[in-house]
């Protein structure tokens, strides 16, 4: 429900505010005064795009904004869609600079024209007698019916339905092409499997590979080496060994005269000990090493199955390689399990599909079932207002699965006597469509909570008794749900539980369009002018008070 509407530097309109009431609010004026102009406004709040000249002062922005009360439209999974937060009471703006540039709020938050417009759907239904494309819709007529049926928790349980069979179609069609693409490559990633699985790989091996081939391309040299620092060390006539001895001889024999001496003595017997170790290491390696062109070849052998596998997959290391392996391990094994993930993929969809199914047979029966209803009762209802030889048939046509079942549905109509019913898009005129959108928006009120329901102008085409009526019925309508509508027809105006008069004011240099709620007086002046012109004469007052007594 709208609660609060405030225009300011749009078009013609410098600033104006409403506060509509909960129940039918009337606006009248004289043609051209601005209520169109309130429209454009309206449709800017609902998430239409913005003209380049909107801005009636170039130095300030256009600012539009609306407060809703929108507890009743179960609307927290649409917001929650679109990543807004969710309050009982919405507020949407749009700001519009002079350069055209846009902006788009709800609750504060920047939003975009496509989050406007899914929640403006649920906020108002804006209707003239020349907007005939949502009633002209199939999927709106399908709608239509849903509503007439109470299917909305069977819709709903439908939906997830329809959604769980998606997913699960999805992963059995992935799983498939999974499967398609493996097979191409399972017989190359097998071998390279193999090719690694026979390498065994250790890590570290490349290291110790590289640094075993190196000593032994150096065989000779090394053994060479370790002779003669042996030789030096300890086999010579004059050796380091011998020295070291000799040395230590000595100063043990001086070692009492002074803690110098000890401490040298000491030293010496240290170095002695280090020696004998480094000796006893260079016998070891002396011994180890050894020219061996058999372990050469392996290592080169070795470490070029390794070089090899490394530029092949790309890589400069064992871990990588070992780490591919893996990889190439765990696909391998997918392949032999994959036909049975194919096979529990299949089992899954189809059992998701009988349930879709079952859910859109049964909401195929509860919208069958309303049809001569739902027929019926819009044929009175236009009969009432003006159109006693309308027909009206709803056929059903069974279609592929989708989000709103297996359904599709058409309505057709026809104003004439003795003339067959036809697509509503071909079937009636403006004026008749109207009455057609009115009667059903009148049915539906009596079974969901509406959005607020604008109407511009529906009473065209129409007067005496049957604009009577229609005002009753919209009176009605507005005791469970906010109508707001614009008129020309006194007996519609008479209705209304508040009267808005939208008029030209030219007191000031540039001329603007203002809003101003009427009192009972100004209202019953109105109404008189509506009857009998701008100079109304006594008899139009007396047709006035009669209108608001009677209606």
């Amino acid at each position: 429900m709208l609660r609060n509407l405030s225009i300011e530097n749009y078009a013609l309109i410098r600033q104006l505010q409403i506060e509509p009431v909960s129940t039918l609010n009337i606006i009248t004026g004289e043609t051209g005064a601005g209520k169109s102009i309130m429209l454009g406004a309206l449709g800017l709040l609902l998430g239409k795009r913005a003209e380049t000249k909107v801005v009636f002062d170039e130095t300030r922005k256009c600012v539009i904004e609306g407060i809703f009360d929108i507890k009743a439209y179960r609307l927290a999974e649409l917001f929650k869609e679109f990543d807004l937060d969710y309050e009982e009471e919405c507020i949407i703006r749009r700001e519009i600079s002079s350069n055209g540039k846009s902006r788009a709020f709800i609750n504060d938050t920047p939003t975009t024209l496509d989050a406007l417009k899914a929640i403006g759907l649920s906020l108002m239904d804006i209707h003239s007698q020349h907007e005939t494309l949502a009633l002209g819709n199939n999927l709106y007529q399908l709608e239509i019916i849903d509503i007439v049926a109470q299917n909305q928790s069977l819709k709903i349980a439908y939906q997830q339905a329809y959604k769980d069979f998606k997913e699960k179609q999805r992963i059995h069609r992935d799983l498939i092409e999974e499967g398609s693409q493996i097979s191409k490559e399972a017989d190359y990633n097998q071998f390279l499997f193999d090719e690694l699985d026979q390498a065994q790989f250790q890590n570290g091996e490349q290291e110790d590979l590289e640094e075993e081939l190196s000593r032994l391309e150096h065989a000779e040299e090394i053994k060479t080496k370790l002779n003669e620092a042996l030789k030096v060390s300890d086999q010579a006539e004059f050796n380091a060994s011998g020295l070291v001895q000799e040395l230590k001889s000595m100063l043990s024999a001086i070692s009492n005269y002074g803690k110098s001496y000890e401490q040298l003595r000491e030293r010496l017997e240290s170095l002695h000990i280090e020696l004998k170790d480094i000796i006893s290491e260079l016998e070891n390696e002396d011994a180890r090493i050894e020219v061996d062109p058999q372990r050469t070849a392996e290592c080169h052998d070795r470490l070029s199955l390794i070089y090899k596998l490394q530029q092949k997959h790309q890589v400069d290391s064992i871990a990588e390689l070992l780490s591919i392996y893996e990889e190439l391990g765990d696909k391998v094994l997918r392949v032999s399990n994959l036909d049975e993930a194919i096979e529990e993929a299949a089992k899954a969809e189809a059992a998701a599909l009988k349930k879709a199914n079952e859910l859109a047979e049964e909401l195929t029966t509860t919208r069958t079932d309303v049809f001569e209803q739902f027929s019926k009762a819009i044929k009175e209802l236009l009969t009432d207002l003006g159109m006693p030889n309308a027909t009206l048939e709803v056929k059903r046509e069974h279609v592929e699965l989708n989000k709103n079942g297996s359904d599709q549905v058409e309505i057709l109509f026809s104003a004439n006597k003795g003339i067959s019913p036809s697509p509503l898009k071909q079937a009636a005129s403006g004026g008749e469509f109207s009455r057609l959108m009115f009667a059903v928006k009148y049915i539906l009120a009596d079974k969901t909570a509406l959005p607020t329901i604008v109407f511009d102008e529906i009473d065209t085409g129409i007067s005496g008794e049957i604009a009577i009526k229609m005002a009753q019925m919209m009176k009605k309508m507005a005791q469970n749900h906010q109508v707001i509508t614009i008129t020309h027809l006194p007996q519609i105006a008479a209705k209304g539980q508040s009267h808005y008069f939208v008029y030209k004011d030219e007191s000031e240099s540039t001329t603007s369009s203002q809003i101003r709620l009427l009192n009972e007086e100004d209202r019953l002046r109105e109404i008189a002018e509506m009857i009998g012109g701008k100079n109304p004469s006594s008899t139009a007052f007396e047709s006035a008070k009669e209108l608001i007594k009677l209606v």
